[in-house]
């Protein structure tokens, strides 16, 4: 079950770090002093940038990599994205120590809890080791068996890679590109046996790969964290649809085109709908499903919480039939 919290506060960036050749860490403390939330390994928080323009505010998702105990304070790394959406350049340009961030959070889509007798194999690539740094120390701590594969471009690139290996020398494997060393999936998954569960985070074709790796694997064994959408073809439905807002008793018609939050926003102006990404990878539009069948074209759900139905991502997800109700 994910953990989430939709509550906004601002923060103080109290310190400024550079971990590697493009990814600097930010600390961030409350202005007066009091603990923060406590969070769970797999985290990540919502830092909202006001808007430039007239548009809506950026927001972008950062995983919480910090120490969990020290409810003083929050850490983020972030990868410089020249090609990226923007987010990460202003948080290395414009963001010094002192500037205040308004963050929300923490939420948690990417859980992970050790459980004795089990195998695990963290699987990283480039900055997609910050939600896993949480996840090893969870392990560590429990005393369970745990490995982690971390590939990237070079060593000067690859963030937490050298105090990873200095504390855990014969559990980490460290696979830099311009060292002739790359992460074979496939070789991964022969050596993993059959108590091992995988938690991986990186870019799309490391996760796809691991995916195909995995293929035959239960819905049990492989746990990924997107930073990109996964690509979908058309919709199953690809006429019109009515959503029902149960709170309200309104309804909404959805058209070809046009995604369920944004309808919901111009139809029902009342009803408050959280929104970030708009990529169905971040997991803050989640809404409750009543009734109706969901086509899921979310980066988030498994398997089985696909099949559940619980709950779908309003801003890529659809209805599959010609209603669909939820508990907003």
């Amino acid at each position: 079950m994910s953990y989430f919290s939709d509550v906004e506060r601002d923060l103080v960036v109290a310190g400024r770090t550079e971990l590697a050749d493009g990814v600097v860490a930010l600390d961030l403390v409350s202005h007066n002093g009091r603990d923060l939330p406590a969070w769970t390994p797999g985290s990540h928080v919502d830092v909202i940038f006001p808007a430039l323009t007239d548009a809506e505010p950026l927001e972008r998702q950062y995983s919480l990599c910090g120490d969990r105990g020290d409810r003083g304070s929050w850490r983020v790394a972030v990868l410089r994205e020249g090609d990226g959406r923007g987010g990460s350049l202003r948080l290395h340009d414009t963001v010094a120590v002192g500037d205040r961030l308004r963050v929300r959070g923490p939420r948690n889509h990417f859980p992970f809890d050790p459980v004795s007798g089990t195998t695990y194999r963290f699987v990283a690539g480039g900055i997609g080791i910050t939600p896993l740094t949480s996840m090893v120390a969870a392990a560590d701590a429990a005393g369970v068996e745990w490995t982690l594969d971390y590939a990237g471009r070079s060593r000067s690139a690859m963030a937490f890679a050298h105090d990873l290996v200095s504390r855990h020398p014969s559990r980490v494997r460290l696979h830099a590109a311009d060292e002739g060393s790359r992460l074979d999936a496939a070789a991964l998954a022969r050596e993993s046996g059959g108590d091992t569960v995988i938690y991986a985070c990186g870019p799309a074709r490391l996760l796809e790969a691991l995916e195909g790796a995995f293929a035959d694997a239960g819905d049990d064994v492989l746990h990924v964290e997107r930073f990109e959408a996964k690509e979908y073809g058309d919709p199953v439905w690809s006429d019109a649809f009515d959503v029902e807002l149960a709170l309200t008793g309104s309804v909404v018609t959805v058209s070809p085109g046009v995604s369920v939050l944004d309808a919901i926003r111009e139809q029902s102006p009342e009803t408050t709908v959280l929104s970030s990404c708009r990529r169905g990878t971040c997991g803050t539009c989640e809404a409750p499903v009543l009734e109706g069948e969901v086509e899921h074209r979310d980066s988030i759900l498994t398997p089985v919480e696909r099949e559940e139905s619980a709950v779908m991502m309003v801003c890529v997800s659809r209805a599959a039939c010609p209603r669909i109700v939820l508990d907003l």
